[in-house]
């Protein structure tokens, strides 16, 4: 009787603390996730996060294929332990009566002191698959959290295991779980498994898209995702995808300069052979059936920093060294040729970044012909991506040597992934520095820009992409987009530059490229470069950019054609 009232005493104080602040764990949260770098990996393991109700036998026969299906070795975790601390294994354990697999056993998280025994670590040491499910009203982030059973769990997920769970068995798999909304909302920390991420369940059936909303408004730089009943959210790296029958929402928090931001995510729909396909329109609207973590995760910090790109962007301008920015698609010898010369002739040190294609494709890469056929004779391939080996000092040293510098084509969010914020980044603006020459191909064009274009991790049709707006900046002021003509890609930067009118757009065809040196662009190659600029009026029924072909010179400075 004693204990009992003293965890009441305990629980009331706790309440009491939470109406005046953050418990300091968050406040801890708050800080180090707009400062933490983020993993481009994503998570390790796979994640099965229910939005409760009754689970879709599909969603349980995913849970047992991704543990090892005859393989599998379940442990199922009740979110609130024993029931009035009677055992009760059975009920827990018919859900999943109709799997064969080589082991299912119940793990009680209550009394926290029995969760430490020797027993309970050896059974998830052996576990492929772990889910937790509605036991109780204490949540079980209460009970697991800073104990050996937690480490257990991320040792799971680091061993290709899975963890899953419905409702606030879901929930908790977050950084941050809510725990109760009444008389205010309580949150805590999660286990952390999906990182960056608050989630809701239940998420339509009980309108819980102001609690979801509130909770990012008082807790910046985190993701929220809301998930139906019956259906469940699947996470695998950095893919998000959906099961079930109802929807997940994901949302981005208000901010002074952006809007909230919420993203439909639904099962793909899969049509028989008699089934009517739909039209372009509908198919545009309908929800995603994919999202990427990692994009989500960078738009959401994205929005506690300072607005990007900024009202009054730097001047377009290369104060030393020179760029080479080509527009995909060839090589005409002359643009090859200049490249080779900027960076000092055939035996200058030129490094290659392969970086933007896959990894196992970037580590086969071969020295690019072009370079070859220009003469170069001093050609290093850097195809390294993970931070450790980007952070090498045999990485570093290769860079500071570098008399030139070539982006690979590819895709240019890869280009970030690897190289954002670390002192490669910082060497490359360096080899400008000394005198050197920087270029790139299509990816390796438009990460040269301050404004990075056509950066989704989901495909190459979105030219904005919140999370991966910031490239490296070698031409700071302007948004560069290449196989223009040829992808039709006008309207594109027509878009971008209403959103933006402040960045100067420059669209390369293939096979064109600028040349840049001061703030000066001279045009090469096959066919054009089209310059947009929002400064100088739209006039109906004419073009709204110049086009420039090989010869002609534009002032990035001024924004006007050099005669």
């Amino acid at each position: 009787m004693n204990e009992m009232r003293a965890f009441r005493l305990s629980s009331i104080t706790l309440t009491l603390l939470l109406f005046v602040s953050l418990p300091p764990c968050l406040e801890a949260q708050k800080s180090s996730i707009r400062t933490s770098r983020i993993d481009p990996a994503g998570i390790e393991g796979s994640l099965v996060m229910a939005g409760g109700g009754k689970l879709p036998e599909k969603i349980r026969k995913r849970f047992v294929e991704l543990a090892g299906g005859k393989n599998a070795r379940i442990v199922i975790i009740p979110t609130g332990g024993r029931k009035r601390g009677k055992v009760d294994e059975t009920s827990f354990l018919q859900p999943w009566s109709s799997f064969q697999v080589a082991s299912k056993s119940v793990l009680f998280s209550r009394p926290r002191q029995k969760i430490n025994e020797n027993s309970s670590v050896a059974l998830l040491k052996k576990a492929t698959g772990v889910w937790f499910c509605r036991g109780g009203k204490v949540h079980v982030t209460q009970v697991l959290k800073n104990t050996i059973i937690e480490k257990q769990l991320h040792a799971l997920l680091k061993r290709g295991g899975v963890i899953g769970g419905n409702a606030s068995g879901a929930s908790a798999l977050a950084s941050l779980t809510i725990q109760r909304s009444k008389p205010t909302v309580r949150l805590a920390d999660g286990f952390g498994f999906l990182p960056g991420t608050v989630v809701d369940r239940r998420f339509h059936k009980r309108n819980r898209k102001p609690r979801l909303t509130k909770v990012l408004r008082e807790n910046p730089g985190y993701v929220g995702i809301g998930i139906d009943e019956e259906t469940a959210l699947l996470v695998q790296g950095r893919r998000l995808r959906v099961l079930g029958k109802g929807t997940v929402t994901v949302l981005l928090g208000k901010t002074k300069t952006r809007p909230l931001k919420e993203i439909v995510l639904k099962e793909p729909f899969r049509r028989s052979k008699t089934t009517i396909k739909p039209s372009k329109k509908n198919v545009r609207n309908k929800p995603r059936s994919i999202a990427d973590l990692i994009a989500l995760r960078r738009s959401a910090l994205a929005r506690t920093k300072p607005e990007f790109p900024p009202k009054n962007p730097p001047i377009p301008d290369v104060p030393k060294g020179s760029l080479i920015i080509v527009g995909g698609g060839g090589m005409p010898k002359e643009i090859s040729k200049k490249f080779v010369e900027l960076a000092g002739g055939p035996d200058a040190l030129i490094v290659v970044l392969p970086t933007a294609v896959p990894d196992r494709m970037a580590r086969r890469a071969k020295i690019p012909r072009f370079l070859t056929q220009a003469g170069a004779r001093n050609v290093k391939i850097l195809p390294q991506s993970k931070l450790e080996e980007v952070e090498s000092a045999a990485y570093r040293d290769v860079l500071k040597k570098a008399k030139g510098v070539w982006f690979s084509g590819g895709r240019q969010w890869r280009f970030i992934d690897a190289y954002e914020g670390t002192s490669a980044a910082r060497l490359f603006h360096q080899v400008l520095d000394r005198g050197g020459v920087i270029g790139g191909s299509s990816a390796g064009a438009s990460i040269q820009g301050g404004y990075l274009a056509r950066a989704n991790p989901l495909g190459n049709l979105d030219i904005m992409a919140e999370g991966y707006e910031k490239g490296l900046g070698f031409l700071p002021g302007v948004a560069i987009d290449q196989h223009f003509k040829q992808r039709k890609r006008f309207k594109d930067m027509t878009q971008l530059m209403a959103t933006y009118p402040q960045l100067l757009g420059i669209g390369l065809d293939e096979a064109t490229a600028i040349y840049v040196k001061g703030h000066i662009a001279l045009v090469m190659g096959r066919s054009e470069v089209h310059f947009y600029d929002r400064r100088k009026p739209i006039i109906e029924g004419k073009p709204d950019h110049e086009s420039l072909k090989a010869g002609q010179k534009y002032d990035l400075k001024k924004r006007e054609i050099l005669k």
